[in-house]
């Protein structure tokens, strides 16, 4: 047997044990640790939740019919996961449920990247949500001022479309409001040539 095998695989008592400062997930059997979100991501992420909350959680505005919840904690099948923003429609969880973490797996989540998260977010989570039919995921990039699309078919991600800077658009699956995405880059500074990294919009991955 060889070491690989006789590595243990993480449990969720190494997700209770980490420190309550870092986000704990299990991918592929092994524990990762990643620091919380810088201020552009925290941002971003407050904004769409801000933006998605009253017409498609209220139904102020919208045709609701969702459940938006920030940064829950994910247990699908033996890996854990916590992306940004989750969705579900009310007909498959209604209310979120009286627990540490939900096991129904989502219809939408949404990762707000990061330099120190990208990989594994584009790498490894969205093959893993693809494997539990999530139907639709953003990558929201806070320094690129950009949001990438994208929709389950036949169980591979298929890019729908990738909106940048101040680009008003229908994104599924949220087509029924029309989307401003200058607020969810409203609160941080523009970007900097030092703040910014190399563009990664390779898809075919997926």
């Amino acid at each position: 047997m060889d070491a690989e095998s006789k590595k243990q695989r993480a449990t969720y008592q190494d997700v209770i044990d980490s420190p309550e400062h870092m986000v704990a997930e299990i991918i592929g059997g092994e524990l990762r640790l990643s620091t919380r979100p810088a201020g552009p991501a925290t941002a971003a992420a407050s904004a769409l939740g801000e933006e998605l909350g009253p017409p498609f959680k209220r139904g102020r505005g919208g045709p609701g019919g969702w459940l938006i919840l920030d940064e829950p904690e994910l247990h699908l099948g033996d890996e854990i996961v916590v992306p940004d923003l989750a969705g579900w429609r009310r007909e498959r969880l209604p209310v979120a449920p009286d627990a540490a973490f939900i096991t129904v797996p989502p219809d939408w989540i949404c990762e707000v990247l990061s330099r120190s998260t990208e990989k594994t977010d584009r790498e490894e989570k969205m093959p893993l949500y693809a494997s539990f039919d999530v139907q639709y995921a953003w990558l929201v990039h806070p320094r690129r001022r950009s949001l990438e699309a994208f929709r389950l078919r036949d169980g591979e991600w298929v890019a729908l479309a990738v909106y940048k800077d101040a680009e008003c658009a229908r994104i599924e699956p949220f087509g029924a409001i029309e989307f401003d995405l200058a607020v969810l880059w409203a609160d941080t500074a523009l970007p900097t040539r030092a703040s910014e990294e190399p563009a990664h919009y390779a898809i075919e991955g997926y």
